[in-house]
């Protein structure tokens, strides 16, 4: 299999993986995930707010996939790596698990960078 077709696999699990999140934070699906025990329930906005940015994460790189920008969208990865670092970070700061941050949202991170550095190299 070639490079490009492993980086467009890739690319494609990483922008419906992001919108399935973005609108699980949005939509009321019930869902909860590793690392957010507890839903913010006094209103606060929140899962708005994150299902949001998950949302415009997943179009921006979709439009570029679909588009056949992929230097672009190596970029786009790389860039779109540093959010859920941030958010691996974040639960780190609030005292959430340490496991959760690191296998799911470091994990994420790398995967995403990976593939935008793979989809770079494949540019080159």
């Amino acid at each position: 299999m070639s490079l490009k077709k492993v980086n467009t696999i890739l690319a494609v699990a990483i922008v419906l993986f992001t919108l399935y999140l973005g609108l699980s934070f949005v939509l009321p699906l019930g869902t909860t995930f590793p690392g957010l025990p507890d839903w913010p329930g006094d209103g606060s906005g929140f899962p708005v707010i994150k299902g949001s940015r998950e949302i415009a994460m997943g179009l921006a790189m979709g439009v570029l996939l679909v588009t056949g920008h992929r230097r672009a969208l190596g970029w786009v990865l790389l860039m779109m790596a540093v959010a859920p670092f941030g958010d691996m970070v974040n639960v780190l700061a609030h005292h959430g698990s340490a496991a959760a941050a690191f296998a799911v949202h470091g994990l994420t991170a790398a995967l995403i960078a990976v593939t935008g550095a793979l989809v770079l190299r494949e540019t080159a």
